[in-house]
């Protein structure tokens, strides 16, 4: 007689699911002793489940399709939260398992008892307790059905008992999967927005992930309104490649070329963006927004007119209503300021003779020209996330992924995890902080374990770098953000893998040929410029005030030695090349 557990396994395996990522628990015992008997479906093995989450989510992303993800009672599972965070607010379709203690101890103060379908909500888009056996495989279907359709996060909570109970059985549905359809809004709201976009003198577009598919189509709509074309950084991958009419990136991580040809404009056309920065959004443009999610429209910027669509649908329906126009003054100025802030951009991307520390520029430079043409990039949140938006090279097969919504440190190695098991013939590259690293440093055994080729870069500051320059933006001296970091590159070779320390410019790039030509995981541990900054597109008097009361709070508190390294690194080392 097969067990509720064996009935999951095959409803997930008819869906395309082949592996599962989490830790084992007794009250999952039911659920992975299913998963051992299967003939199509792998147990994950990570170290925390915190990387199952977020493998399970770089998984989806890279995929398409659902990933699943599964923790035991109590700690186990409510430790997943932080992935299913990100895979929910980066519209991923993920499904976490979470095991949950005896149903008839439920409310008793049990050994390990929360409450998961209170603890998952808000980080997902469906949660349900399963009290009794007969409810599977239906809340089973809803809960993947729910993911797959909203591009969420589903939670499916089983008490241990209910894994192992004898399953009823049901009639075979059609396998789960993303059904395609057309999505784009009425013809008179599409006469609206070409009605707009044909009366203006300048228009903009900014992009995002939504783009995804519609490379094309929008290439197409900038040539046609002569529009130079902002990504946002889910963006990039989509956008940025054979695309001369892409002029860079807006917001915190981007160029001033994108902000300036979005203030200069008079009509904003937003394609499948959710760009969350209000202050770099144009002050007097007329803005058109076209958004798959209806609740997404004008809840970052008023809007002149709101678009339930698909980008590519939307753009394919509105591009023969469209009047294609001649003058090109904005399109070339926005431009020649593009290739003006890019060169700007590459000249700090070099070897600098060979003088320490390195610029991480230069790192990231050289892992875009070395790495292979379908590689994945999966950058830290923090300052890896900024080198990875400027100098990271797209061209359509290449993919860019990481914790760009939710934002949290140390993603970059557990999704690597969940894109090498996925793709374990593709490179994987994790642009990871020293910060993030050593947050799940423990998933460098599983790197070994699992025998997966990531290749990890790490760019090794001794500090929580982002913080230290949004604490000097703020004025603030640098506090608690020191970090006294191991040989990265020892740890790693005691553990297994390859490992190589940089320290010097010259000694980059072979460390980097050697790491990418190892077959097996390999760590490049690079000491970079702590008092590199990043600058954003725009800086305010506030920002410009908060430096200055930097410099003088870190004088007076005895650390002008920092303001000799900040100079040395971001002037004089260019004043007098």
């Amino acid at each position: 007689m097969p067990t509720v557990a064996d009935t999951m396994v095959e409803i997930l395996e008819d869906a395309g699911v082949t592996r599962v990522y989490g830790i084992p628990g007794d009250s999952l015992n039911g659920f992975t002793d299913a998963i051992r008997r299967s003939d199509g479906m792998s147990w994950e093995h990570v170290r925390h489940e915190e990387t199952a989450a977020f493998a399970a989510s770089a998984d989806a992303a890279l995929t398409g399709r659902l990933a699943v993800c599964a923790g035991s009672c109590g700690p186990g599972n409510t430790h997943l939260i932080n992935g299913l965070y990100d895979a929910n607010r980066s519209r991923v379709p993920v499904l976490a398992i979470a095991a949950q203690i005896p149903g008839a101890e439920i409310g008793s103060g049990y050994f390990q008892e929360t409450h998961p379908q209170d603890v998952f909500r808000e980080a997902s888009v469906y949660t349900e307790l399963v009290s009794q056996a007969d409810q599977l495989p239906r809340i089973l279907e809803i809960a993947m059905r729910t993911a797959v359709e909203r591009r969420g996060v589903a939670v499916l909570v089983v008490p241990g008992e209910i894994f192992l109970a004898d399953s009823a059985g049901r009639r075979k549905s059609a396998p789960i999967t993303y059904s395609p359809r057309v999505t784009r809004p009425t013809d008179p709201e599409l006469r609206a927005a070409a009605d707009i976009l044909n009366g203006a003198k300048k228009v903009t577009i900014l992009a995002g992930a939504g783009a995804e598919g519609a490379h094309p189509q929008l290439v197409s709509l900038a040539a046609a309104l002569k529009a130079p074309i902002v990504h946002a950084m889910r963006g990039k991958e989509f956008i940025e490649y054979d695309n001369p009419y892409d002029v860079g990136m807006t917001g915190l991580l981007g160029f001033s070329s994108g902000y300036r040809a979005m203030e200069s404009c008079d009509a904003l056309l937003m394609l499948g963006t959710d760009f969350p920065y209000q202050q770099f959004y144009p002050s007097k443009a007329k803005i058109i927004q076209v958004d798959i999610r209806g609740e997404n429209l004008g809840r970052r910027v008023p809007l002149d007119l709101g678009l339930v669509g698909s980008v590519k649908d939307t753009a394919e329906a509105l591009l023969p209503l469209l009047t294609p126009r001649t003058d090109s003054k904005h399109l070339d100025s926005s431009v020649a300021h593009y290739a003006k802030a890019r060169k700007s951009l590459d000249d700090l991307a070099v070897n600098d003779r060979n003088r320490t520390p390195i610029h991480p520029q230069y790192v990231a430079r050289l892992v875009s020209e070395l790495a292979s043409e379908d590689a994945v990039f999966i950058p830290d949140v923090g300052s890896p996330v900024v080198w990875a938006a400027r100098y990271l090279r797209m061209n359509g097969r290449r993919r860019l992924i990481g914790s760009f919504t939710h934002g949290s440190m140390a993603n970059a190695l557990p999704q690597a995890i969940g894109a090498q098991t996925a793709f374990p013939g593709r490179q994987v590259v994790a642009l990871a902080g020293d910060g993030g690293l050593a947050m799940l440093m423990g998933e460098l055994l599983t790197l070994r374990q699992n025998k997966l080729p990531v290749k990890l870069i790490v760019f090794n500051n001794s500090s929580l770098n982002f913080v230290e320059v949004e604490m000097k933006a703020a004025g603030f001296v640098t506090y608690g953000t020191g970090l006294e970091n191991p040989d990265f590159a020892a740890v790693a070779q005691a553990i297994g893998l390859h490992g190589q320390r940089v320290e010097k410019p010259d000694d980059l790039e072979g460390a980097l040929r050697a790491a990418f030509a190892h077959d097996g995981p390999a760590l490049v541990d690079v000491v970079t410029a702590r008092q590199e900054l990043s600058i954003p597109p725009a800086i305010t008097a506030k920002q410009v005030g908060g430096f200055t009361l930097y410099a003088l709070r870190t004088i007076m508190n005895g650390r002008g030695d920092e303001l000799i390294d900040l100079a040395d690194t971001n002037v004089f080392r260019r004043l007098f090349d």
